[in-house]
């Protein structure tokens, strides 16, 4: 069942940050996306908030450089993080963005969910599992997000998922693991469904159903 409303449509640019004390005060509620820089981040905001240009989408992986917030309400924000794995960028650079990131897993108290993009061709690689890993750490609920699921046959895609559920077995009291297509919009309603639910979204006829 899919959310009567997509609250993730009001998500409106704030700013790009190049670090925590750039962002902001730290209350409400902020949900990151992370991945690899050729997982689809940027497709699956602009897929997920329905709209085309709210991340910026490039042909280059790895321009995401700092840290995007997008603003849904006053309290709840969705956090673009700087893509990480093999942009093709000075080490210096790299070693920056990976500071960053770092630092915003680490010390933001409002975080309270990371989405973790991986290529569902290529899922699970070792960056990817130190972002799982560490999350699950820090007890902070992680969606495996399996991206261009349009790229596999629906059997290949399913048993992929399957696959990675197996993995990540020991986590499941934290870890929801889903496919996802930007291109196809296929497991968006689930998607949603996740995000509201880590956001305190509740639909108004939810409401008025639970005091009736």
């Amino acid at each position: 069942m899919s959310p009567k409303q997509n609250h993730l449509r009001q998500a409106k640019f704030v700013t790009s940050a190049p670090d925590i004390r750039h962002l902001g005060e730290d209350s409400g509620i902020e949900i990151a996306f992370a991945g690899r820089s050729n997982a689809g981040k940027s497709s699956a905001l602009n897929c997920l908030t329905e709209q085309k240009a709210l991340a910026r989408t490039s042909k280059t992986p790895g321009r995401t450089q700092l840290i995007n917030v997008f603003a849904i309400d006053e309290d709840r924000r969705l956090i673009d993080l700087p893509g990480y794995g093999f942009a093709q960028v000075p080490l210096e650079v790299k070693k920056k963005w990976q500071a960053s990131l770092s630092e915003y897993l680490q010390e933001r108290d409002c975080l309270r969910g990371i989405v973790v993009l991986m290529d569902i061709r290529h899922p699970l690689k070792d960056v990817d599992m130190q972002m799982i890993e560490w999350s699950v750490h820090n007890r902070l609920p992680v969606l495996a997000l399996l991206t261009k699921s349009d790229k596999l046959k629906s059997g290949a895609a399913k048993n992929t998922v399957l696959k990675v559920r197996k993995e990540l077995a020991a986590y499941a009291d934290l870890i929801q693991v889903e496919s996802f297509s930007s291109l196809k919009k296929a497991g968006k309603e689930r998607v949603l469904n996740i995000l509201h639910d880590w956001l305190g979204i509740v639909d108004e006829d939810e409401i008025e159903q639970a005091e009736q």
